[in-house]
């Protein structure tokens, strides 16, 4: 479960996050939409303890994320908006080390299981920095599955990959539902109706909307266009 309360987190004079609260509750699937600048990334990095907040709280499966950050980020797998990768090692060899610095137990097997789930095992010996953007997408995805953990963030983890690679992706992702809790951020709506049971919907760093797909007569389109260009809030029932 991911818990947010109040969140906020200002540089400078400019409040980019603004008392976000919401839920995600175990093996829900939820997607983070939002346009550019509204704060979505930002949200996701102190969620994943990469940025302390101003103020608010953040509980990751029941831990403080704020004052216990190591020990919530054991039960989560980030992967963020252009993966940060090891370009000169090869794929294996970058699974294993960021396996052992997680400390996670029957390493290999790990690292195959990783390998197969995000679809990369056909360039497990390649070395990263020769891959194309879309296969070193996958290798990122492969390391937020290595120490399978209870909870993913995924920060755009479409981007650059084909029209086969983001089928199967969602396939994997809809493969978690019940098992595992999701928080996607994209900008592919069709992404989003796809594999997510709720929808949250920010701007200028507020939420305006949690919601589920497909609830009413308009489309996801229509509702994020509306919601992102007024006043409107909605909340599910």
């Amino acid at each position: 479960m991911i818990e947010v309360e109040a969140l906020s987190r200002q540089y400078g004079s400019r409040l980019a996050v603004n008392e976000v609260s919401f839920r995600v509750e175990p093996g829900e699937i939820v997607g983070f939409l939002g346009p550019n600048g509204a704060g979505k990334t930002t949200t996701l990095r102190m969620l994943t303890g990469y940025l302390a907040p101003t103020s608010g709280d953040i509980r990751i499966d029941g831990i403080d994320a704020v004052t216990d950050s190591i020990r919530a980020r054991e039960r989560l797998g980030y992967m963020p908006e252009g993966v940060p990768l090891y370009r000169e090692m090869r794929v294996f060899e970058y699974l294993r080390h960021r396996g052992a610095l997680k400390r996670v137990p029957n390493l290999t097997e790990a690292v195959d299981r990783a390998l197969e789930l995000a679809g990369v095992e056909d360039v497990r010996t390649r070395i990263v920095g020769q891959l194309s953007k879309g296969y070193r997408q996958r290798v990122g995805l492969a390391e937020a599955l290595i120490a399978d953990p209870p909870i993913l963030i995924l920060d755009e983890p479409t981007s650059g990959l084909d029209p086969n690679q983001v089928r199967q992706f969602r396939e994997l992702v809809r493969s978690f539902g019940g098992e595992k809790t999701v928080l996607l951020s994209t900008h592919i709506l069709s992404e989003v109706e796809a594999v997510c049971d709720r929808v949250i919907i920010i701007r200028e760093g507020e939420k305006v909307a949690d919601l589920r797909p497909g609830d009413g007569e308009i489309s996801l389109e229509e509702v994020f266009a509306e919601l992102t260009t007024s006043g409107v809030t909605e909340d599910a029932s």
